[in-house]
């Protein structure tokens, strides 16, 4: 079970998993609650999410935290990533925050970082943190992805995560990375 209620989230990991012969099924699906994200790294609150899905549900659950680390921000938004899109999600909103914040800073370094973490009803919990380093671009550019993948460029390439073709963009993503190394770990 995928402990969250992002589509975009479960469209990624549906095509992260399909190799594997697992079809995800949502904590959403099945009615579950948003716990309070309320941990002080990427990895506590995937740890929240995982928890508190596995607990409920009673099976095994992943769990994902991720973001944008702006390095001229501070580190903003990161885990707030999608506070910053408001209750209605809105991501035109949240890029807007960040350029208007970034104010005439040219090509801002910045990095996406994905936490994963499984949860065994026991309690038992293993975390993996990937990440993709990049800059910033204005204005957005691409429908593919969601959040703020409209304006990032991953280091070595032209497109944004909003221009590539999904398979492209797994390939290199900061959620394929975590994933990786969560599936090495069950090799």
């Amino acid at each position: 079970m995928l402990a969250t209620h992002n589509p975009g989230k479960v469209r990624e990991f549906a095509v992260l998993l399909k190799p594997f012969g697992i079809t995800p099924v949502a904590a959403a699906d099945l009615g579950l609650p948003e716990p309070v994200e309320d941990g002080d790294s990427f990895v506590a609150n995937a740890r929240i999410k995982a928890v508190a899905a596995a607990t409920a549900a009673g099976r095994p659950a992943l769990a994902d935290d991720s973001g944008l680390v702006v390095d001229a921000l501070g580190g903003a938004p990161g885990i707030h990533s999608a506070r910053w899109a408001g209750p209605k999600k809105d991501f035109g909103a949240a890029m807007a925050r960040v350029h208007r914040e970034l104010g005439d800073v040219a090509k801002p370094a910045a990095h996406f970082t994905a936490a994963l973490a499984v949860a065994w009803p026991d309690g038992h919990v293993e975390a993996f943190e990937g990440h993709v380093h990049g800059t910033l671009t204005w204005p957005p550019r691409g429908e593919r992805g969601f959040g703020y993948d409209p304006m990032f460029i991953a280091d070595g390439q032209t497109q944004t995560f909003g221009e590539m073709d999904p398979a492209a963009k797994h390939a290199i993503s900061h959620r394929a990375a975590a994933f990786r190394q969560l599936a090495d770990a069950c090799l």
